[in-house]
């Protein structure tokens, strides 16, 4: 079993940047491959980043590139997502997850123990 909590979240401005911060606890955090995943009111949890174990391989959705970061401290069990340049398209309730299963890094099915989410808000 993993615990994640999410941190981070919070109000701004259109253009402006947040951290999200995931931490974990539980079984080894450096074997697992870990995903930002988001959901607007309305909408479907959506794919955001994805980072491979050793922090080597990085994905993210088309619409974040070059705005949003997402990087991992293996020893402080802590996966991040540095948001830049924030639109109000990027307001939506972002969670971490652990990619459980093989297949796709998009796809939310192959994800599990997921926290209870951290709330970002863009104005504009």
């Amino acid at each position: 079993q993993v615990q994640l909590v999410e941190s981070g979240g919070g109000l701004v401005q259109a253009g402006g940047s947040l951290r999200l911060s995931c931490a974990a606890s539980g079984r080894i955090f450096t074997n697992y491959d870990m995903g930002w995943f988001r959901q607007a009111p309305g909408k479907e949890r959506e794919f955001v980043a994805g980072i491979t174990p050793n922090g080597g391989t990085l994905f993210y959705t088309d619409s974040v590139k070059g705005r949003f970061t997402i990087s991992r401290d293996n020893a402080k069990n802590t996966v991040l997502l540095q948001m830049s340049s924030l639109e109000p398209e990027d307001t939506a309730l972002y969670y971490c997850a652990v990619k459980r299963f093989r297949g796709s890094y998009y796809d939310s099915g192959n994800y599990g123990f997921w926290g209870q989410g951290t709330q970002v808000t863009v104005s504009s």
